[in-house]
């Protein structure tokens, strides 16, 4: 059996909120990612997973776990190594107006990884830098142009091209379309999947839209409160989901056709609290089909189909 390119293993980040109390953003995550696909990971709005994200790429500290990357663990390199293996993992950041130096030009801002890994100089750089506008469809008259002065599609573009600066192997999308206009998340979606198959790129694809992950992931994990509930291919999660939450989830996607309607699963109760939660399954408080044992042990990911993975004690007892 092949070794994973990336393989995540008990990922923990807990965040100190004062009195000895710890939001437990991220709380023993596993997962692998294959070369060259994408890996979508999905859920509402505060449940870990851009801090996932963060944490792999050591751009926030971890309180525990490994980071696999081609069987080296990033979350014990040195900084000499650190340094190396920026070159190879990047991030595409969700908002592409405060990721970007308002003081530097479009082609500077490109340049910059380049001339902090200081692995090209003088005309070398500067045409690499044309030629990563090109790969991009950054057009020749904004180069000299400063973010404020470019829309939230081309801003993104430059975001895109800054990270493929260093030739990476792995890229970390951060909700990369989530704030831009529904045309335009399209041609970031498709200038994506072109990158990958140009370059040979792998990515983890993180989004609260469950239609864009459907369209560009292979696998897909869904996240609530710091933990994997689900993991599957994407047409099986989307045909087949097993966990309550995910099921919630997917009910909630219109369907684009006149006069046709899911039936909604609408969810009661409040959120339970990140910080020092409570033992048992995140998701039991909301749950429709919750036992006493939900409330008191916290389900492991166990495979229920070939490739198919969730976390329900009912489900796993079936």
């Amino acid at each position: 059996m092949n070794k994973a390119f990336i393989d995540v293993r008990n990922l923990k980040k807990y965040f100190d909120v004062g009195d000895g109390a710890k939001l437990h953003a991220v709380d023993d995550v596993s997962f692998c990612i294959n070369k060259g696909e994408t890996l979508g990971l999905v859920g509402e709005s505060g449940c870990g997973k851009s801090t996932t994200g963060r944490v792999m790429l050591r751009l926030l500290p971890p309180s525990g776990g490994q980071v696999l990357f081609e069987g080296q663990d990033v979350l014990k390199a040195n900084p000499q190594q650190l340094k190396l293996l920026r070159q190879k993992m990047q991030m595409i950041f969700q908002d592409p107006y405060s990721c970007l130096n308002p003081r530097k030009t479009v082609r500077q801002i490109i340049a910059e990884p380049l001339l902090v890994q200081r692995t090209l100089k003088g005309r070398t750089l500067w045409a690499k830098v044309d030629e990563l506008m090109v790969e991009t469809g950054i057009t020749p008259e904004i180069a000299d142009k400063y973010p404020h002065e470019l829309d939230g599609g081309r801003r993104q573009r430059v975001g895109i091209t800054r990270a493929l600066a260093l030739e990476p192997s792995f890229i970390v999308c951060d909700e990369p379309v989530s704030a831009l206009d529904v045309s335009i998340q399209a041609q970031i979606i498709n200038l994506l999947k072109e990158l990958q198959e140009k370059m040979e790129l792998t990515y983890l694809f993180i989004s609260h839209d469950l239609s864009v992950v459907k369209h560009i992931s292979d696998r897909i994990l869904v996240m609530y409160l710091g933990r994997i509930v689900e993991e599957a291919d994407s047409e099986e999660l989307f045909q087949n989901p097993q966990h309550p939450y995910t099921q919630a989830l997917l009910s909630a996607i219109p369907l684009p056709k006149i006069g046709q309607k899911r039936e909604r699963i609408i969810l009661t109760g409040d959120v339970p609290s990140p910080v020092n939660p409570a033992p048992g399954c995140r998701f039991a408080k909301r749950c429709w089909l919750t036992e006493k044992r939900c409330e008191q042990e916290i389900p492991e990911l166990k495979e229920c189909a070939p490739g198919h993975r969730v976390a329900c004690h009912l489900i796993n007892a079936r």
